[in-house]
């Protein structure tokens, strides 16, 4: 009887073993292999009618996502890598100890070295401490031994594996710019010739004239009469030309603006009261204040001021100046000079120095009133009324820390 208890007890032994030991060292081992990041092996007979069961099966499951996750990130990681082998900028990331951990293509390409023979290197080793050293976007003259010219420059920061890297990237910008100087310099020659040729044309014709008038052994009764309009009007042309020439040199040399708080308001009410031909609404905005320089400020809105009244002339109608906060995640004011004039007939050659369609106008009001936008970080840009005829041109004008400040109550 003895023998047979001790026999039954040993068979159940074995049963509770193998219902419970052994799912168990199943899953041991399936969460070793998880560590190990083989995510291949799965439990096989897992039933969800026990709890062993349930949770062999809530393994297979968290196997199952991982080995998804892992698929997902070697994808975009393999996108990531095609993506910076093919985009034209030259990358770099360096670790905590300031050594090279990742770099491109490109980057091979422009210090003249492989991969292998970058990697490891600090920024002094490779020539680009000066770059790592810019703490915001610039513009640098640098020669590599795989080319020169002038480069972009940007620095960030990342984390990876819980540890800040650097990031730098250097897009040579010198053929864009090369491209942009020759356009540049085939509308500037176009516009010179054009007006040139306006001047000395009618001069030309009519110092021949003259010429041919004085070698004359009788000159006729009225000679000098001619000979007074002629020299008139070689008068008249240099004088245009005088004038053409000093508002070039007035575009070619705008200083760079001295920053100093400004206070929109106080700004725009001097404007209004300088306009005489035409009294100009004035819309309140809230108070705001921003970092630039009033003089050229001034000028730019007088500029735009004057062009709206000109065209409200024409008219009989309205101009307002005004102001207000610009929504969008970085604050800036917006200030608008509103006319009722028949509106802009094209917008394409608005911002081309010297073009005007006024008879007395030099054509650098708008891309002076621009440049001063642009050099305090701004925009300006014109359009037409959508709600009847007119224009409403918009200077926006950043409101940040470090160069300007909101005082809204």
């Amino acid at each position: 009887m003895t023998v047979v208890v001790v026999a039954a007890w040993w068979i159940f032994t074995r049963a509770v073993r193998q219902r419970v030991t052994l799912p168990l060292q199943t899953t041991s081992n399936l969460l070793a292999a998880l560590r190990e990041d083989d995510f291949s092996i799965r439990a096989r007979g897992a039933r969800p009618d026990d709890a062993l069961g349930e949770l062999l099966l809530e393994v297979n499951a968290l196997s199952e996502t991982l080995a998804g996750q892992r698929l997902n990130a070697l994808e975009a990681s393999a996108l990531l890598r095609r993506v910076m082998e093919e985009i034209p900028v030259a990358i770099f990331a360096f670790d905590t100890d300031g050594k090279l951990a990742l770099t491109n293509r490109f980057a091979e390409k422009l210090l003249g070295r492989p991969e292998a023979r970058l990697l490891g290197s600090t920024a002094e080793e490779l020539g680009l401490a000066m770059c790592l050293a810019a703490d915001r976007p610039a513009l640098l003259d640098a020669r590599f031994p795989g080319g020169s010219g002038r480069f972009e420059v940007r620095r960030s920061t990342f984390r990876q594996g819980g540890l800040p890297h650097d990031l730098l990237v250097l897009a040579d910008v010198s053929r864009p710019l090369r491209e942009e100087e020759r356009q540049a310099w085939q509308r500037l020659i176009r516009v010179l010739g054009h007006e040139l040729n306006n001047s000395l044309a009618p001069i030309h014709s009519i110092a021949g004239s003259l010429e041919r008038l004085v070698e004359r052994e009788e000159p006729p009764p009225d000679w000098r009469d001619d000979m007074r309009r002629g020299l008139g009007v070689i008068g008249s042309r240099t004088a245009s030309l005088s004038r053409f020439m000093n508002a070039y040199s007035r575009l070619a040399r705008l200083p760079a603006p001295q920053f100093a708080p400004v206070d929109v308001g106080s700004l725009a009410a001097r404007v209004v009261s300088l306009e005489t031909r035409l009294p100009v609404g004035f819309e309140a905005g809230p108070p705001v204040r921003i970092s630039g320089d009033a003089d050229q400020l001034e000028q730019m809105l007088i500029n735009l001021v004057r062009n709206a009244v000109d065209a409200t002339l024409e008219t009989g109608g309205a101009v307002t100046i005004g102001w207000r906060l610009a929504p969008g995640d970085l604050l800036s004011c917006e200030i608008r000079v509103v006319d009722e004039g028949p509106g802009l007939p094209s917008t394409s050659n608005l911002f081309v120095p010297f073009f005007t369609t006024k008879p007395s106008g030099s054509g650098i009001g708008l891309v002076l009133s621009r440049q001063i936008a642009e050099a305090h970080d701004g925009s300006l840009t014109l359009t037409n009324r959508t709600d009847r005829a007119g224009c409403v041109a918009r200077v926006l004008l950043p409101v940040a820390a470090g160069r300007a400040e909101s005082i809204q109550s």
